[in-house]
């Protein structure tokens, strides 16, 4: 399993794994509850691989920024709630990634980023994070 097979669906909470592909879309399953469902080509989908945060001087892969919340609290559970407040949010992601750009990620962006990586601890997936990196020194 990769990032690539991980994904967020608009309008639905949380994550969903592709379990399957169809010709209209995709079968996926929910990280928190593994209830099924169909996603048409139609639908606003977006791929945890080819989500990048904002820096002052880059874009960072999500998965980098997941690495380093894994890293930060020793791959344990995050210690703020996604349900925190903005302030709380923004100092938790700046301890995290210091150089992220505040003008273009948003709170509610920060608050998605915490809830998925809980999430995926929460399902044991935080293992991909470090094989997509090796995988990447590899190729290089």
């Amino acid at each position: 399993m990769s990032l690539d097979k991980i994904l967020s669906v608009s309008g639905k909470p949380g994550l969903f794994k592709i379990v399957a592909q169809t010709r209209t879309g995709a079968v996926v399953e929910s990280l928190i509850d593994k209830k099924r469902i169909t996603v048409g080509v139609h639908s606003n989908v977006s791929i945890l691989s080819e989500i990048a945060i904002y820096t002052l001087t880059e874009e960072v892969p999500l998965r980098e920024v997941l690495g380093k919340i894994k890293t930060k609290e020793n791959a344990e559970k995050t210690s703020i709630s996604h349900k925190d407040g903005k302030d709380a949010l923004e100092e938790y992601f700046f301890d995290v990634l210091p150089d992220y750009d505040e003008d273009r990620v948003y709170a509610s962006d920060i608050k998605k980023i915490i809830q998925w990586y809980n999430l995926l601890h929460t399902n044991n997936l935080l293992d991909i994070l470090e094989e997509e990196t090796v995988s990447a020194e590899e190729e290089e």
